[in-house]
């Protein structure tokens, strides 16, 4: 059994520990053949990290075992990555890895580091995001199925907004669909944006997509999550392996591909042969960035005419100004 690999991606070597640890129990798949992995889609998966800090979701026994999320860069991280630094809703600050070449994601592979997940920002400035992302969550009674269904349908409602949404399957049951966005807007400003595209879907089909925030209050709906455009909330990165048995990635979808393809056809094995024959699909995506002028403009309507402000933000973040009440409805009621 080798003691190490070497890989070179990008003319960077990286040496690769244990790589014949199994890391997939199901399908036998090891750490070398993530790293490898990750050295065949490497233009994809940098182009959805680049200068991005990056919260690594680690591994070390692989997907049976325990795992931890690091935010903060590794202490041993190498010279030649450079880091970013975020501050969180609580006001401290932490120094996040940013890979600007594919190098970096063999290394923080050997770590163990399964999915990435990026900040919606770049490091050059890392209080205006350049992507309004909305995540299209299945509820229990739902499925992918429905997802698609959904996309499909916001799809029209970003383009009424004069923006361009690029799809790709989460790896689990849902789907993610990431707009380029001008660096001009403030995190609350793109949650606000997010929050008015969800109210708009689901107004149009109110008995399949909703925005409750409750979970006693979706039902069999899709959820359209809109606070992971809350500042440090972040979504796994496009081409990021998911920690289930059968090693699913998640795979950035061309539009005309949703309404047929699965997650099931996505994963460590099958990935490399797509990225081979069609490369990056979303390769052009930063150079499309949109406005968010209509967006806000709608959810300026929204809260005068139909009164319709903010939503309730994640339970670790601190109150913000405007906010409902974060209070379970169910127990809300039961308050005298």
């Amino acid at each position: 059994m080798p003691e190490s690999l070497e890989l070179t991606v990008g003319g960077r070597t990286v040496r690769v520990s244990h790589p014949d640890k199994v890391y997939f129990p199901q399908r036998g798949l090891t750490k070398g053949d993530i790293a490898r992995y990750y050295a065949s889609v490497g233009e994809g998966v940098l182009r959805a990290l680049r200068d991005r800090p990056t919260t690594l979701q680690r591994f070390p026994d692989g997907v049976e075992g325990e795992y931890f999320f690091q935010k903060r860069a590794p202490k041993n991280l190498p010279e030649w990555i450079p880091t970013g630094r975020i501050a969180f809703p609580s006001g401290r600050f932490a120094d996040e890895m940013c890979p600007t070449e594919p190098a970096a994601v063999l290394w923080a592979a050997n770590l163990g580091c399964l999915t990435f997940h990026p900040w919606p920002v770049r490091r050059a400035d890392t209080e205006h995001p350049d992507e309004l992302r909305i995540d299209l969550d299945p509820q229990p009674g739902t499925g992918y199925a429905d997802a698609v269904r959904a996309a499909l349908e916001l799809r029209d409602v970003l383009e009424g907004l004069g923006l361009t949404g690029w799809p790709k399957t989460s790896g689990g049951r849902g789907l993610h669909v990431f707009v380029p966005i001008a660096a001009e807007w403030t995190f609350t400003q793109v949650r606000r944006s997010a929050i008015a595209v969800a109210r708009e879907l689901e107004r149009r089909a109110p008995e399949r997509i909703t925005t409750a925030w409750w979970k006693e209050e979706r039902g069999s709906r899709i959820f359209v999550d809109y606070n992971q455009t809350a500042r440090d909330r972040t979504i796994a990165g496009a081409y990021s392996v998911r920690p289930f048995p059968h090693a699913p990635v998640s795979a950035p979808l061309r539009w005309e591909e949703v309404p047929e393809a699965v997650p099931e056809d996505f994963d460590l094995v099958t990935m490399p042969g797509r990225f081979a024959e069609l490369g990056d699909v979303h390769a052009a995506m930063d150079e499309q960035a949109s406005r968010l002028d209509a967006a806000l403009e709608l959810a300026a309507r929204d809260e005068a005419e139909h009164g319709l402000a903010d939503l309730p933000y994640p339970p670790e973040h601190p109150k913000m100004d405007g906010e409902p009440k974060r209070v379970q409805p169910s127990r809300a009621r039961k308050r005298p």
